[in-house]
């Protein structure tokens, strides 16, 4: 007797802020089979921004991974929408203008707009911040609102944007996964179906702004 293929676990990235070695690692580390949600914010702050945007790139074409849009993809867009070069303020203090130039940005802007803002899976979402609560549509930048207000309609929400010392489950089922790559912390990969836990180095050393990460674990109810 045959049976349907198995559905593919799924493992939701946290903030990668240009740290594509780290990217590298992590992926690595995870089954091939597995489907890779990249919950937004891969582009600014890091050194290997353009890396990590062909890497990520790569892997949506593969049809392995599902990149979401965050405030700093959304950011970029909006600076490039107004068509001013480089003399934009909000252009000139973007680390992906200047590691790519504006040429490369612009190739950039048709992928960066067709960038999803969630991923639906059986019984919880990801997206990069979380749900505006007046309408319950994803909202790049919200925190506290979403974070007090959010009443479990989705099942848990998988989301980057704030970056803590270690994963974090929240009583209302609020997953936080940015675990601050680019600030010297770990990038960390959780599974929804299983709730494991398997995180890599960030861009420096554990310890410089949030220590406390370990390389595999279990996030359950309560901070991790």
């Amino acid at each position: 007797m045959a049976f349907p293929p198995q559905s593919p676990r799924h493992w939701v990235i946290g903030d990668v802020h240009g740290c594509a070695t780290a990217l590298q690692d992590l992926i690595s580390r995870l089954p091939t089979s597995d489907r890779l949600i990249l919950c937004g914010d891969l582009i600014n702050r890091g050194p290997q921004i353009e890396r990590t945007m062909l890497l990520a790139w790569r892997l949506v074409e593969q049809g392995r991974a599902i990149w979401l849009r965050g405030n700093h993809e959304q950011n970029l867009l909006k600076a490039l929408t107004k068509q001013r070069g480089a003399s934009d303020p909000a252009l000139a203090g973007s680390d992906t203008y200047r590691q790519l130039g504006g040429r490369q940005c612009r190739l950039w802007r048709t992928r960066l707009e067709g960038l999803p803002l969630a991923y639906w899976g059986q019984g919880w979402v990801a997206t990069h911040a979380g749900f505006d609560p007046s309408s319950w549509k994803p909202d790049l930048s919200i925190r506290q609102p979403f974070w007090t207000k959010y009443d479990g309609r989705f099942g848990d929400v998988i989301i980057g944007h704030t970056p803590v010392a270690r994963v974090e489950r929240s009583a209302n089922g609020i997953v936080k996964i940015d675990t601050g790559a680019c600030y010297g912390g770990r990038l960390s990969a959780y599974c929804p179906e299983s709730g494991e836990l398997i995180s890599v180095p960030g861009l420096r050393s554990i310890g410089s702004q949030l220590p406390g990460r370990r390389r595999s674990a279990k996030a359950g109810a309560g901070s991790r």
